[in-house]
């Protein structure tokens, strides 16, 4: 089954510990985290202070996605904080093979995000040591862009590398029930998503129209 992870970057961040427990009262699956630093993309966030603040109010996983520059520094940080799984880009660490090494080691599973004009090609080399995929239908830095349909190719491929072996493959980036349904079809088994799970506030509905 499909599973939907809520980006909170769409949440009331006033009142973020309220948001995730309504999230899991919803039927969410995991909780998506988006870190940026306002390097690798426009905009800044948060980091893992605030992760470490939310972690008790839920038992979901915490699935954290870091769109930073040398993300390899900061991962013991996150870990620390409550990570489940931490996902690094692959466009943004210097050594791949060695960060997956390094958030296995961490106790976390281990994921890589592409951006849309990566190919999947990166991650031949790396397969055996990934948890997850993580591939973004946007371009990454901002929630409500629209869904970008070449992509669809790409989940397909990384599934077809991923045969035989337990990696998850996630979809970031303008995922509506419509979208939602294709990015499945490709291969897809978790989709993040912000305006979509928030939007008029029946985060149950929401999820469930996704799902």
């Amino acid at each position: 089954m499909v599973q939907i992870a809520p980006s909170i970057l769409s949440a009331d961040f006033a009142n973020l510990k309220t948001e995730i427990m309504r999230l899991e009262e919803a039927g969410a699956d995991l909780i998506h985290l988006d870190v940026m630093d306002g390097s690798f993309v426009p905009n800044l966030t948060f980091g893992a202070p605030v992760i470490k603040a939310v972690r008790p109010y839920t038992r979901l996983p915490f699935d954290v996605h870091l769109m930073v520059r040398h993300p390899e520094t900061m991962l013991a940080d996150f870990a620390a904080a409550g990570a489940d799984i931490i996902t690094v880009h692959a466009e943004a660490v210097t050594h791949l093979d060695k960060a997956l090494d390094t958030i296995r080691s961490l106790g976390c599973k281990a994921g890589v995000s592409l951006n849309p004009a990566t190919p999947e090609d990166v991650l031949e080399y790396v397969l055996d040591k990934l948890d997850l995929v993580l591939v973004m239908s946007v371009n990454p830095g901002f929630g409500g862009q629209s869904f970008i349909e070449s992509t669809l190719k790409k989940i397909a491929r990384i599934r077809e590398m991923a045969a035989g072996r337990e990696i998850s493959i996630e979809v970031d980036g303008g995922i509506n029930p419509m979208t939602a349904a294709e990015a499945v079809a490709a291969g897809a088994d978790i989709l993040v998503a912000g305006t979509a799970v928030f939007a008029g506030g029946d985060y149950a509905r929401n999820i469930s129209a996704l799902r």
